[in-house]
């Protein structure tokens, strides 16, 4: 911690330019040349006529205004168009099986651009199965929709409008305009006395200030330094969320509940799936580095059945403890990877909670089992750390520092997460983070390449009462930033994005089958 008597600016990481503009070259449902189309209905003045008493006027004011409410040239769900491409009596296991979705806008116009958030799904809930439908956009207005026919029954299929194009646009926009949307306050302890102060990720005051940098990084915390209290007395950050918005009144509509998640394929019978004596065998193991198809599995009887490696069976406690001998395990992350530090200690009672003096629900978590030599440790990443819980910033480090600290061997391994936090800020920020977490790797592959790490891809949380600073949206664009900085990495993924979409769960933390299925992935890698 050091004090820093006026406001210095940040090198900027030339590695974030890269990586933005590698980010373009993605194969994206969401194309990002099409964000910033959006259309304005344009109508011609009203010239004033004395023949019209001003309750006209005004009634004449209010229709207008009611059709722009309406935003009437962005995409509608009612009026879009979904049709099923070579369509069948019934189909055969493993068939894939294609719509072709026209989009149009509320007026029944077809639209000429793309861009439009879709989630694509199919379900067969009597199996307790689902899977996702991975959707190509082909910026003309028209999407292809591609499902996967993983197992037999009567199939349903969904095609969510999560946001239309404009209202991507929008949020897209929103998001790169500012740091202010999170209020982050720090507790400085002085004796017996508590002082609050403003604490923020960028620099914009000439106030003296406690800063906690990362020169190696380009990343740095900084707080506003109370009078005669040294630095060193920031124990404790908090936050909650300002009443701030970069969108603009007729946005708002587009983004507000009542406006995302709508189905567009509510028309659609089901599919007859048979088994026609096809089966699908997969015999190559799951192995770090392997590129994973989209989608990657699917979930039966909420088991998930990954696509493209062959999994192992874990059901018991001894299985788990054979895999775990001997595994110094890190978990780095949010609090959906402490989910799996609670599911592990519930499951596996040899394991058993050591405990971290901090602060609460996010002090450092350590299960121990001292007999078979196993180590799994939980610690979240640096800020931006979002919660109204005081944590603690004195056992503070981001993630690339604690990759660093990490030896590493044939026994360990590291799981990381990144992104439900982020989702409020400017992009960059995530970008430079995630940049930075890659050379970390690189760091530790060098001294160490048997180490192994896997990435956790974020959960989906559903339709948010606040899509300005939490929608899915903001999740998949970093989704595939994360995939395109790591794509050259050792580095296994599982894709809890796609998992927590075939298992429909809408929530950040997803219950404890889908926990399991994750951590069984993980298991998979390492054992």
């Amino acid at each position: 911690m050091e004090s820093q008597p006026l406001a210095r600016q940040t090198v900027r990481n030339r590695g974030l330019l890269t990586a933005a503009i590698s980010l373009f070259s993605l194969r994206n449902p969401i194309p990002l040349n099409h964000w910033n189309t959006f259309r304005k209905s344009f109508y011609p003045e009203v010239q004033p006529d004395p023949e019209f008493s001003p309750t006209e006027t005004e009634l004449r004011i209010k229709g207008i205004m009611e059709k722009l409410d309406q935003l009437s040239s962005t995409t509608s769900s009612t009026h879009s168009k979904a049709t099923l491409l070579s369509p069948q009596d019934t189909y055969c296991r493993g068939d894939q099986l294609d719509v072709l979705l026209e989009v149009r806008d509320h007026l029944g116009r077809r639209k000429e651009y793309g861009g439009d958030f879709l989630r694509a799904r199919m379900s067969l809930p009597a199996l307790k199965a689902g899977a996702s439908g991975e959707v190509t956009d082909f910026n003309n207005g028209t999407y292809l929709v591609s499902f996967t026919l993983f197992w037999e029954g009567r199939v349903s299929l969904s095609l969510l409008l999560i946001h239309p194009s404009e209202g991507v646009s929008a949020l897209w926009r929103a998001r790169n305009q500012g740091y202010d949307r999170v209020i982050f306050t720090g507790q400085f302890v002085n004796g017996t006395s508590r002082l609050l102060s403003k604490c923020v990720l960028t620099l914009h005051s000439s106030a003296e200030l406690c800063e906690c940098p990362h020169y190696r990084d380009q990343e740095a915390f900084y707080c506003v330094k109370p009078a005669h209290v040294p630095c060193e007395a920031l124990t404790h950050v908090t936050t909650r969320n300002a009443n701030i918005s970069y969108l603009r009144e007729k946005e708002w509509i587009l983004c507000c509940r009542s406006n995302m998640g709508l189905e567009i394929m509510k028309d659609f019978t089901s599919i007859e799936v048979l088994p026609c004596n096809k089966s699908i065998n997969i015999e190559t193991k799951c192995q770090l580095g392997r590129k994973t198809p989209f989608p990657s599995g699917y979930t039966v009887k909420r088991r998930w059945i990954a696509a493209f490696c062959k999994q192992i069976e874990l059901n018991e406690t001894k299985n788990i403890n054979d895999c775990l001998k001997r595994k110094l395990i890190y978990l780095m992350g949010d609090s959906t990877l402490r989910q799996w530090i609670h599911y592990l200690q519930k499951v596996v009672k040899t394991l058993k909670c050591f405990d971290h003096h901090g602060a609460a629900i996010f002090k450092t978590h350590v299960l121990l089992d001292a007999e078979r030599h196993i180590l799994i440790q939980w610690k979240k990443h640096g800020h931006p750390f979002i919660t109204k819980n005081l944590f603690s910033v004195k056992d503070e480090n981001y993630i690339p520092r604690e990759i660093d600290q990490v030896a590493g061997d044939n026994d360990t391994a590291i799981v990381i997460t990144l992104g439900q936090h982020f989702r409020p800020f400017p992009i960059k920020i995530f970008i430079r983070r995630a940049i930075n977490v890659q050379k970390a790797i690189e760091h530790l592959f060098l001294r160490s390449p048997e180490t192994k790490v896997i990435l956790k891809t974020e959960n989906t949380r559903g339709v948010s009462q606040n899509a300005e600073m939490f929608s899915d949206f903001h999740g998949y664009i970093q989704n595939l930033t994360m995939r395109d900085i790591f794509v050259d990495l050792n580095v296994g993924i599982i894709d809890a994005w796609d998992m927590t979409t075939a298992y429909n769960t809408d929530n950040a933390h997803p219950p404890d089958y889908v926990i399991g299925n994750q951590i069984n992935m993980f298991l998979d890698y390492i054992c």
